[in-house]
């Protein structure tokens, strides 16, 4: 589709030919033959009656934390950028804050923080923006983004319509939801309204490596700021700096396990950290997996695992994303072979 073939009111801004490596944290060089940013709603609206959706599976781009370039996208690419952080209901102890689905999501936290209000603090630095965080159901540090979700709006790509769902219709799971499932492909989301407290905050400290960088602090009784200031320090000591050296976080899921897989892992490797899942299951720290297999800090060819988290992949200048899948691959044959546990990807893949 050719800007040419858009009417002037609500057009989309349409390049072709875009380099992807400004758009993801891995750095990888990929190119977009089309490339469309969404600035409003409209825009939206302006590609169905146009047929774009009909002829086109877009594929959608937000902050580019979560994604690996493997090859050039055989699709078109839509950058979603709407804006615009609003306060839409409060009362003396919660308050509702809408945010738009391009906004960076740690700006969203720090907009809470700054104003004393409670819920999301433990998510502070995911990179990212607010409109991939509930697809993915985000979660750090004892928290998830479903606890204190409220409603997303999208835009539902075959009806050509915005509608709204509530957290029970998002089906949330483990850095899951019903959009990376039955909704995968159709719906784009353009706000997210969270549920947020002004006071009587549920405060969550008893992940290990909070509650020891508090007890460091001499911090008994923490409030939000210190546990915004907690996390954003624990983040920065362990993972690297994606404008500094090139990665997207943790590359893999934590995977949960049938308790009895786990006992029998638990034999031969008795300080296996753990958490408890769902009745049966266990949750295994995916980065303890991947250093017991002396991945940690290595190094190969032009990529590698971070020195100080195995779980991140990093790019240590000019990767491919060809080259980066190839480690990714390798990380998991390591950890089957000796655990018989299967990684899965936390980033998407895309070519």
């Amino acid at each position: 589709m050719k800007a040419s073939e858009l009417p002037e009111k609500g057009k989309p801004k349409i390049k072709h030919r875009v380099s992807l490596r400004p758009f993801n944290t891995l750095s990888v060089e990929a190119t977009a033959e089309t490339f469309i940013e969404i600035l409003e709603k409209e825009d939206l609206q302006t590609l169905y009656r146009e047929g774009f959706f009909r002829k086109f599976d877009p594929f959608i781009l937000g902050g580019g934390s979560n994604v690996l370039f493997r090859d050039n996208p055989s699709r078109p690419v839509l950058k979603i950028s709407l804006k615009g952080i609003d306060i839409v209901a409060e009362n003396d102890s919660s308050v509702q804050v809408r945010a738009g689905a391009g906004d960076v999501w740690h700006d969203l936290v720090e907009f809470a923080v700054q104003r004393g209000y409670g819920g999301i603090e433990n998510l502070a630095l995911i990179p990212g923006t607010v409109g991939a965080a509930p697809i993915q159901n985000i979660g750090a540090y004892g928290s998830e983004i479903e606890q204190v979700f409220s409603s997303l709006e999208f835009f539902d790509v075959q009806e050509g319509t915005f509608r709204s769902f509530t957290r029970e219709e998002c089906h949330f799971g483990y850095r899951d939801s019903i959009f990376k499932r039955d909704l995968r492909g159709r719906a784009i989301v353009t706000s997210v309204t969270l549920n947020l407290t002004k006071k009587d905050h549920n405060l969550i400290t008893d992940y290990y490596s909070l509650t020891q960088r508090l007890r460091e602090k001499g911090i008994e009784d923490p409030g939000i700021r210190d546990i915004f200031d907690a996390v954003v320090f624990i983040r920065k000591s362990k993972l690297p700096d994606p404008k500094e050296i090139g990665n997207a976080g943790s590359f893999f899921k934590n995977p949960v396990i049938p308790r009895d897989q786990f006992k029998q892992i638990q034999r031969n490797h008795p300080d296996i950290p753990f958490f408890e899942a769902a009745e049966g299951y266990i949750k295994v720290p995916a980065g303890w997996l991947i250093e017991q297999c002396e991945w940690k800090g290595k190094k190969v060819g032009k990529t590698g695992t971070y020195e100080h988290q195995a779980l991140v992949i990093v790019n240590h200048g000019s990767a491919s994303g060809k080259e980066i899948y190839q480690l990714a691959e390798r990380i998991q044959s390591s950890v089957f072979e000796k655990f018989g546990i299967a990684l899965t990807p936390e980033v998407n893949i895309v070519g």
